[in-house]
């Protein structure tokens, strides 16, 4: 029970910190992508080394909403390569769990 709850938790942290990071990226004078691609890796690496089972779904929630801003303002495709970039970083946070708890799942 403990792990469904913390599964939520943690779901619901992703989905708003990729929203919070789709959001700061499609204001009208934010042009650093730099920053947005390491706030993504960041947030994707942080939540694959906390829970690294189902590490697909936080790099879903986390870099999905980039394209979905961009695609509802601007009709712009290009922006897709933010998902790549969340699976690196939630692969890399899963990588260092398991450099440092040397687990076996």
């Amino acid at each position: 029970m403990k792990s469904k709850i913390k599964f939520w938790m943690l779901l619901i942290i992703a989905i708003a910190l990729g929203m919070l990071i789709g959001f700061i990226d499609s204001r009208p004078h934010w042009d650093d992508t730099g920053i947005t691609v390491g706030m993504i890796l960041i947030a994707s690496a942080f939540l694959g080394f906390v829970r690294p089972q189902r590490v697909w779904i936080w790099a879903l929630s986390v870099g999905i909403w980039i394209p979905v801003w961009d695609m509802v303002q601007n009709n712009n495709y290009s922006s897709f390569i933010a998902l790549p970039i969340a699976f690196v970083g939630a692969y890399i946070g899963v990588l260092v769990y398991k450099l440092f708890f040397n687990t076996s799942d």
